[in-house]
């Protein structure tokens, strides 16, 4: 049987067992999963779930959307759901109301939170800039930031739940030097009367590599889908697995004589007489148009690399004489187990991190999921029920 035209194989299993593996290098501090982008690209629900069966009790999603979906498929308020990246008009009382946590960064913005307050309080999270500049507060907006978080709090409005900041991971020295500077702005706050109870400021690398920055709670992303952040470091080298594998099928093929230009500009030409594949996965599904040549597919067990440019919904792969047919299967990466280069591979090859070549694959490649299937939750929704 042919294998689809575009598939990403999603295994829960190895997502558990990442789980797993890195809350008992974390112990006794708390993990939150990270799942902003649909789960890396992963998909949220299936991800969501499974985690929440493994008993993950902190969730990050960025935005308020996506928490609420993750309230409207089962998760309960027992899981805290952390979101940080607001729209400018959005109205809180949604995520107030389904007790969603809230990252906060400027005076504004927080009382945006607290005008939508009605029937219990909103749950606060105060961000620092430490040296990123993406989010949180500067020097000169925090002590404003925490006498409104203060007072709102001793009104009953919100709950300051903890202070946080994301590391540049630029260098070991400017990472302390940006949490001495979290630590002195958790100072001056509590100074001002605002008793911060948790702090959060590592995520995946920061909180892998400096166990000294991991204070009450890590943001664990990346490495929990497999792919690790640190330089030189494989999946494999940790205990970890790739989460996701991913596949098409041979669409059509055709003999063609030596001097063939193939695919756009001709920027690959044959060198003998050969057989062409066309693979029917694009730039719209994902895969970068620089990956001509530098990347490479597997196909029943051999790897061939992208012959030509990379079209917008396809690319040719130059098979020489091997007998490639159509429905053959064709991995474009996955763990590595059988050969295939992993997504680790295809970013080093392409200059950029396993992150965002998972990230960028589109709507068009159908997800399914392998392992956990028939267990909790994710069982359940998988199979079309619902909580």
């Amino acid at each position: 049987m042919s294998a689809p035209l575009r598939r990403a194989v999603v295994d829960l299993d190895a997502y558990r067992a990442n789980l797993d593996l890195v809350r008992s290098w974390m112990e006794p501090v708390e993990l939150m999963a990270i799942m902003k982008a649909d789960a890396y690209g992963h998909g949220l629900d299936a991800i969501a779930l499974t985690a929440v069966d493994a008993g993950i009790r902190w969730i990050g999603v960025l935005t308020v959307p996506a928490a609420l979906r993750l309230r409207s498929i089962g998760v309960g308020e027992d899981v805290r759901l952390f979101t940080w990246q607001h729209d400018p008009g959005l109205d809180f009382r949604d995520a107030i109301d389904s007790a969603v946590d809230l990252g906060v960064s400027n005076v504004a913005e927080l009382q945006r939170v607290v005008d939508a307050v009605d029937h219990r309080p909103a749950r606060v999270h105060l961000g620092v800039d430490s040296g990123l500049h993406r989010d949180g507060a500067t020097v000169g907006e925090w002590p404003a930031l925490v006498e409104a978080a203060r007072d709102a709090q001793r009104a009953g409005r919100i709950e300051v739940v903890a202070a946080y900041t994301h590391l540049a991971e630029s260098s070991d020295a400017d990472d302390a030097a940006a949490v001495a500077h979290f630590d002195a702005m958790v100072e001056q706050a509590e100074d001002l009367g605002l008793d911060i109870r948790w702090e959060h400021v590592a995520a995946s690398l920061a909180g892998l590599e400096r166990k000294e920055f991991r204070k009450d709670m890590v943001r664990m992303g990346a490495n929990l889908f497999g792919i690790p952040g640190a330089d030189g470091v494989a999946a494999a080298d940790l205990g970890l697995t790739q989460v996701m594998t991913l596949t098409a099928s041979v669409a059509k093929t055709k003999r063609v004589p030596v001097g063939t230009g193939v695919s756009y500009d001709y920027t690959y030409r044959t060198d003998a007489e050969t057989t062409l594949a066309l693979v029917p996965v694009g730039y719209a599904d994902g895969v970068p148009r620089a990956a001509q040549g530098r990347v490479e597919v597997t196909i029943n067990g051999t790897r061939y690399p992208i012959a030509g440019r990379v079209a917008m919904d396809q690319f040719l792969v130059d098979v020489g004489d091997d007998d490639v047919r159509v429905g053959d299967p064709v991995t474009l990466f996955g763990p590595g187990e059988d050969g295939e280069q992993s997504v680790l591979e295809w970013g080093r090859a392409l200059d950029t991190i396993g992150e965002e070549i998972v990230c960028r694959i589109g709507g068009r490649v159908q997800r399914t999921y392998e392992g956990h299937s028939g267990e909790g939750r994710v069982g359940a929704y998988l199979r079309g029920e619902r909580a």
